[in-house]
């Protein structure tokens, strides 16, 4: 799987729906001799495939005009300028020029490898990411967030998963990861560690995660929220 660079304004949107990821809670720290820590969150590694991207750029297309948005729909006001290649392990956060309050929507395109968080249509935050391997694949769909876990840890495989944002009940989030060229997931969207824990106070239980897989809007397009 190669790194992909960021698309038109580096979202993506998505229409479907799931539910949370797998439970469970990270040790707590008592008065009882503390348990061996956790192994590291299994990566698994997979053969990149050529890439052709270019710069992000070259690859932001110029603004086409948008149909009027349905009422539940949220609007792209702004979006996030990242200078040169957006690679793995990078991610911007800036909320300068968004409201301080508004709906949130998080977009993911697991083509590009890229999430946006979305605020009123402000975008403030973006980074590339790991989805699933083939055999693990990540859910496409409209989900939603059901339970925040900021020391979160695997109940299927025992490591830490920091900043877990739960969108299915199967073991699907969104959490803090080792974002690495070549690696992937068991499903779940892993994203800069630093980058989730910005992520994870700005959301809520109830916001709407969008997964798609390609599919782009350009500045003025609506970003459905159902």
């Amino acid at each position: 799987m190669a790194a992909k660079l960021r698309t038109a304004l580096g979202v993506t949107l998505l229409l479907g729906a799931i539910g949370a990821t797998a439970g469970g809670a990270l040790m707590l720290i008592g008065a009882h001799p503390a348990a061996p820590a956790a192994p590291p969150l299994p990566v698994i590694r997979v053969t990149p495939t050529p890439s052709t991207r270019s710069t992000p750029a070259t690859i932001r297309p110029t603004p086409t005009p948008a149909a009027t948005p349905a009422p539940e729909a949220m609007v792209v006001r702004h979006i996030l300028t990242i200078d040169g290649p957006f690679t793995h392990g990078r991610w911007l956060w800036d909320e300068s020029a968004a409201p301080k309050t508004g709906p949130i929507v998080i977009t993911v395109d697991l083509d590009a490898q890229v999430l946006s968080i979305f605020r009123d249509g402000y975008e403030i935050g973006t980074a590339v990411v790991l989805y699933g391997a083939d055999w693990k694949p990540t859910p496409l769909g409209a989900l939603k967030i059901t339970e925040k876990d900021a020391d979160h840890v695997s109940n299927l495989y025992g490591a830490p998963m920091p900043y877990m944002l739960r969108l299915t009940n199967d073991g699907i989030s969104i959490h803090g990861s080792d974002v690495q060229p070549g690696g992937a997931t068991h499903g779940c969207i892993g994203v800069p560690t630093a980058f989730a824990r910005k992520l994870f106070a700005a959301v809520k239980l109830g916001d709407r995660v969008i997964i798609t897989n390609g599919k782009r809007l350009a500045m003025g397009a609506a970003i459905a929220r159902r």
